[in-house]
């Protein structure tokens, strides 16, 4: 298959890679670097057109509109690449000086000093670079946890990597490894690679596409809408897996059960909406207050769990008193005056043998036990099997209290 007609199939694909990938964003425009990568198709697509068409127009025409369209395709790829990470968009002024070099660059050895093997080194260079780049800046994460991260950064590198030994591979004569005759057959050998490339990182597009719908989906099901915080089902199969943790380790892990005092009159005075604003305010700051580790979860109304992995009780119980000082000191931001908020806090340490409901209980009676004398305090669980006096009883227990809201 001679040249023109891999260039013709290679334009062909790049056009339908660019529609189905339009296709799929639409319906998940949502999703970060999808739009980014649907335009890095269609410069390719034009670029592959400006090929075909190169007999046609003058040589400078053909040689700018190429040199636009190729780095268009990568500078956008990386572009989409960013977005999907994370990262923040990089300045204007990048890709338009990046352009305007390559463009004077390639009007020098046009025009000037004429020099096609100098004018598709700087080329190469400049694209390839831009590929290496978008290969390490999406592979992030455990491979296991992101294979199409991997499945795109390792087409993408490949393709920077080939881009930048691009220039040594087309050297004639005694200082490249082929003659006159064999560069024909190199030319094809690298719109092949091109072929290939544009599959498999289109391909990777929409894995990653679904991978971060899948994501999204899972974290609708394990966390809680209004706070972001983990629902409780979510919250405790993570205990589960902590205290398995602590078991082979041998480490210490603590409970604290926080429920906000007398939430109820919040909602009741300013509003359910409000109230909402509270439960968000109590997440922002207890999140100030825990270390990176610490796993927080919403139970159910204004009650809220944390587990501290590596805390023992005297570590529990000084983070906890620290996040009873910031929810008083802390009030919600609410017109014509802020709201101030109290805590009711429970601390237990998990006890070999204990389930992670078990140790959550535990924690939950500490709870009860600071409100009911008087709240705005931090009450420890007792580290064995026996309830003291002040432990809820069947006929005052906290569930059936209507004081202790």
């Amino acid at each position: 298959m001679h040249s023109p007609t891999l260039l013709i199939l290679a334009a062909i694909l790049m056009g339908i890679m660019a529609l189905m990938l339009l296709a799929a964003w639409r319906f998940n425009r949502q999703i970060a670097g999808f739009g980014a990568w649907t335009l890095a198709y269609l410069s390719g697509f034009l670029f592959c057109i400006s090929l075909l068409l190169r007999p046609a127009l003058p040589e400078i025409a053909s040689v700018l509109a190429a040199q636009v369209f190729i780095f268009l395709m990568a500078y956008l790829n990386l572009t989409g690449t960013r977005a999907y990470i994370g990262l923040p968009v990089l300045p204007k002024a990048y890709p338009m000086l990046g352009l305007a070099a390559l463009l004077v660059v390639s009007t020098w050895f046009t025009l000037v000093e004429p020099n096609g093997g100098a004018r598709f080194a700087v080329s190469s260079l400049m694209i390839g670079s831009i590929f290496l780049l978008c290969a390490r800046t999406i592979a992030k994460g455990k491979i296991h946890d992101y294979p199409a991260r991997y499945l795109y950064a390792t087409a993408s590198g490949f393709h920077g990597l080939f881009l930048l030994l691009r220039p040594w591979l087309f050297a004639l004569g005694s200082n490249g490894l082929f003659d006159e005759q064999q560069a024909i057959a190199l030319s094809q050998f690298v719109i092949i690679e091109s072929i290939v490339t544009i599959v498999l990182m289109a391909f990777a597009i929409v894995m990653l596409a679904n991978e971060r719908v899948t994501l999204e989906l899972r974290s609708v099901a394990d966390c809680d809408p209004l706070t972001g915080t983990f629902n409780r089902r979510s919250f405790l199969t993570l205990l589960d897996k902590s205290i398995s943790v602590a078991v082979r380790g041998n480490t210490p892990l603590s409970v604290m059960l926080v429920d906000l005092d007398h939430f109820k009159k919040i909602n009741d005075t300013w509003g359910h909406q409000t109230g909402d604003e509270a439960l968000r305010h109590f997440v922002a700051v207890a999140e100030n207050c825990v270390r990176h580790g610490d796993v927080i979860g919403r139970m159910g109304g204004e009650e809220f769990a944390i587990f501290l992995p590596h805390a023992g009780l005297v570590e529990a119980m000084a983070a906890a008193n620290r996040l009873l000082v910031a929810i008083e000191t802390h009030p919600v931001a609410n017109e014509p005056t802020p709201i101030s908020m109290t805590a009711s806090i429970g601390v237990a340490d998990w006890q070999p043998g204990e389930t992670a409901e078990t140790v959550l209980n535990r924690a939950d009676e500490s709870m009860y036990r600071a409100k009911r004398r008087g709240r705005n305090r931090v009450e420890q669980a007792p580290t064995n099997n026996r309830q003291g006096d002040d432990w809820p009883h069947p006929g005052n227990s906290p569930a059936t209290d209507p004081s202790l809201d």
